[in-house]
Parts: structure tokens; sequence; C-alpha cells
């Protein structure tokens, strides 16, 4: 699915006699450290050609078992070993992830080191696809192939689930590479028509339904939002729809993600050091569509119907004003409070659309507001809903996922502060509480029948500090792997 060159990965029950470089774990008991998944062939190798037990060696050269702190031992007959911390010795499969990934980030800064062998006695299929995601995302690299070419993950577990497990994590890892490869293209190359005709590639590998409305067919369908906001750009906008309807399917699932490819604030102008990184403001719709084809690529019993409002926010004399009045595809007007609050507009229209076909659950995903990131930092994921049910099930895949996700309320008084006394309502509130409000204004385009939950993912979405564990520096495909837990979860 990805155009992304990953490594390849396989099972292997044992380490086999030219394993590259060796990946092993030094975790945490409640009175050591202990080495995991070093062969005892090998540790009695080690000991003989060196006179010490390799963790020992690994210890006093500044490893330990803190999750991700990684030393290289020099091993007999030149095997080099890397040594990463797991944390406590009872580990979760997020715990594995990320140490595998901050295991393999370093591997592939090593010279010669084109394979590397991943010993960490993972059994369970928590684990495994855990550390499998880990290595995968831990040596994506954009534009360019890892310079890793193949991994291979040891686990004595035989059975089928194994191998379920790891074909879960590669079309997982998979998505999440073209999410990122997406997100971190610069606008001039990744603007509404390349990205549909991207989605169109996507779609025919993933043999996917797909339907793309251009200006034409936006103004013929009333989608009086997109146009707005894609107004003042010389590159008009869309909207995707990509649809996965396997036969046996009892649950329809519709994912709508905000694809604003450059936000420059419109005429409500951004500063220049925030608008640098806004070609990373239509990640919800890489997400939402990247995740649509790895659910599609694993065959799960369960409908998805996934919209990409795309559009370019651009200043110039065709651009929408504060203060017009736009009528939506629903037939709402809405006062246009900031045209930097532009996401919203978009995925009005989209969740207006996708309403119509009554699913069981509706999720949009955005990089919405900067409220979010006020209130949750920039590595944890809002989300909101108008029942604690749908959250709670949200909440559960994220946790399952690895990924990190807060309920933040959509309070009553939310809804008042968006009154207008020249429209049906106004797209902002007031300084107070940004993001609750932006999630009351999208609750007014899906119908109330609808299960319905808002992720802002405004914060995690692009790394602008450091690599770390299987995280790069830029993109990061943050709810690519809830929206696939999700999926999995719900499939019958």
């Amino acid at each position: 699915m990805s155009n992304v060159a990953l490594p390849s990965i396989t099972l292997a029950t044992a380490v086999g006699k030219d394993p590259g470089v060796l990946v092993i774990g030094l975790a945490e008991t409640s009175n050591d450290q202990v080495l995991i998944g070093l062969p005892d062939d090998l540790a009695k190798g080690y000991t003989k050609a060196i006179g010490r037990e390799l963790g020992e060696m690994a210890i006093s050269l500044g490893g330990s078992s803190k999750n991700g702190k990684t030393v290289l031992v020099a091993g007999p007959s030149g095997l080099r070993v890397l040594v990463v911390g797991l944390g406590p010795i009872d580990v979760t499969a997020e715990q594995v992830r990320r140490a595998v990934g901050s295991a393999v980030r370093v591997v592939a800064g090593l010279d010669g080191a084109s394979t590397v062998t991943i010993s960490l006695e993972t059994s369970e299929p928590g684990l495994i696809k855990g550390a499998a995601e880990g290595a995968l995302l831990g040596a994506y690299s954009y534009r360019e192939p890892s310079g890793i070419s193949a991994i291979t993950l040891v686990s004595a577990n035989r059975k089928p689930e194994a191998k379920q497990a790891l074909d879960l994590a590669v079309s997982t890892a998979n998505a999440v590479a073209t999410t990122r490869e997406w997100v971190n293209l610069p606008a001039n190359q990744l603007y509404p028509e390349t990205f549909a005709d991207a989605i169109r590639n996507l779609a025919k590998a993933a043999k996917l339904d797909i339907e793309v409305w251009d200006e034409k067919a936006l103004e013929k369908d009333g989608m009086g939002g997109i146009l707005a906001v894609g107004g003042g750009s010389a590159r008009k906008p869309r909207l995707v729809k990509l649809s996965y309807a396997p036969r046996g399917a009892k649950f329809h699932l519709a994912l709508i993600g905000k694809g604003i490819t450059f936000d420059s604030g419109g005429l409500n102008l951004k500063s220049s050091d925030g608008m640098y990184t806004m070609k990373c403001d239509m990640a919800g719709a890489a997400s939402v569509l990247a995740a649509t084809a790895a659910i599609a690529e694993l065959g799960l019993k369960i409908k998805v119907t996934a919209w990409g409002a795309l559009a370019e926010n651009m200043p110039s004399g065709s651009s929408y004003r504060p203060s017009d009045v736009l009528t939506m595809y629903n037939g709402l007007t809405v006062e246009n409070g900031n045209s930097d609050a532009e996401g919203r507009i978009v995925m009005a229209d989209a969740l207006a659309k996708a309403s119509e076909e009554k699913p069981n659950l509706v999720i949009d995903v955005a990089t919405l507001t900067g409220a979010c990131m006020v209130a949750l930092g920039e590595n944890v994921a809002g989300l909101m809903s108008r029942d604690d049910a749908t959250a709670d099930l949200i909440l559960d895949a994220a946790e399952a996922a690895g990924e990190l996700f807060w309920q933040l309320p959509i309070p009553e008084d939310a809804a008042p502060k968006l009154e207008s006394k020249v429209a049906d309502l106004r797209s902002t509130g007031d300084k107070y509480g940004g993001a609750l409000t932006a999630a009351a204004f999208l609750s007014r385009f899906v119908a109330d029948d609808l299960a319905w939950a808002h992720l802002d993912i405004a914060g995690p979405a692009f790394n602008t500090g450091s690599a770390h564990d299987y995280t790069p520096v830029g993109a990061t495909g943050v709810s690519v792997r809830t929206l696939i837990a999700l999926a999995h979860a719900l499939a019958n």
C-alpha cells in the first residue's frame, strides 16, 4: 500500500548464524537488571571471549533498563549487540514498541548495518505486533529508503496468531508511513488536485471505490464551506470519498479528515513562524484515508467510508472574509468568525455529507486547534464526543494501539458561544475553551441520532523536536494505529 520503502520483516524461532546487528533487551526486576533475549550459546561465547557477562559490560558502558536507552557492545567474531532498555520486566506492547523503535533508529545510523535481528522473547501476539511496528516505524526515513533492508523478529510462538500479528503490524506500519510521507510533502507538491491524484493511486492499489468532487461538482452539490475556504487559492479544492464495503459487514464506520494542504490563515494571516509547518494541516485526511486502505488490505469485515475535505487556505482578492455568511451542505448558514478557523468549515460540509449515509459511527480527525495543544501539550491528542460510550470505545482502541488520547468535554456553555445575529451559527466563540467550542460547532453537522467523536490531533501530528523512540522528526502518522485498532475491534 505504501509508496515508502520500509524494510522487509520476518519471524524466526531462533537467532540465526548471521543476525546482522542483534538487538536484545535489558529489563528491570524488583532488585536487579536482567538481559532479555540473549541466546545461551552467545552468552557463553561472550563470557568466554571477554571474561565478563554481557549484561555487566553493557551496564558498565552506560546501558540501563530505562526504556529506549541503548548501548552497543562488541561481541565475539565481530558480532554487534545493541542492548536496549525495556523498562519494568512485565512489559507492555507500547514499552516494546518504543524500545524497539529506539534501537532500530540507532542501528540505521551504524556503518554497514543493513540487517537487524530483534530478540526480546516476544511470544504474545500483542508484543509481536508492538515489536514489529516499533521496528518498521523506527526505520522510516522521509523520501529515502531506510539503511536497513531486512528485519528478523525472534519469537518462540509458532501458532498462526504470530503471523497474523505480524501481518497486522506490517499493514499498520505501511499506513502510518504513507500518512507520514503525504504530510511531510511540501505544499507546492501536495495540494488538493495532486493529493486527490495520490489518493486515486492508493484506491487503485487497495481496490477501493473512489469518488472525487472538483470545484464544479462542489458548487453543484452546495458545498459552501469547502468552496469558501479554497476560494482564495489558485489551486481549487476537492472532496474525496473512499469506500470499502466487504460482503457480510454489519457495521458502517465513517471517517472524515481535515485536508488543508497549506494553511496561511487566509485573510487572518498567520505569523511567519506559525505558518512554516502548515503543510501538516492535512494530517487528518491523510490519516483516515491511509487507515482505510490498511483496513481493506487486512480484509476486516467492516464497512468503512472515508472522506477527505481538501483545500488550500490562502489570502487573495477571492478569499472568504471574516463576517461572511456561508451556506453549508446541510443548509445551515455560518457566519465566519475567523478565516484561520478554516478546518471546521471544510469539515462541516464533509460531516454533513457523510451523515446522509447513516453510518453506525462517525469519527472526524483534524489538526484543528492550537487550544487543544495548550490544554494537552504536543504529545497527547484530544477526544470529544456527545456520549461517553463512544468515547470509551475509541479510548480502548487508542490504548490497544499505544496512542495517547485524552477525553475533553463539550460543555453546555459551548453552544451559546456560537450564536450569531446574522446566521444560524458562528464559526468561532470567545478566547476560552477553543477546542471545546470547535467540537460544539462540528456537532451541528452530524445528525443527533448518530454516534460521533472528534479527534483533535493538532499537537502530536507533527514533531518539531528531536526524533525519539519510533517517532521521527516531522510527520508522525498519529491516529492511524487507533483507527485500525478500532476497525479491528468493531469488525464482525
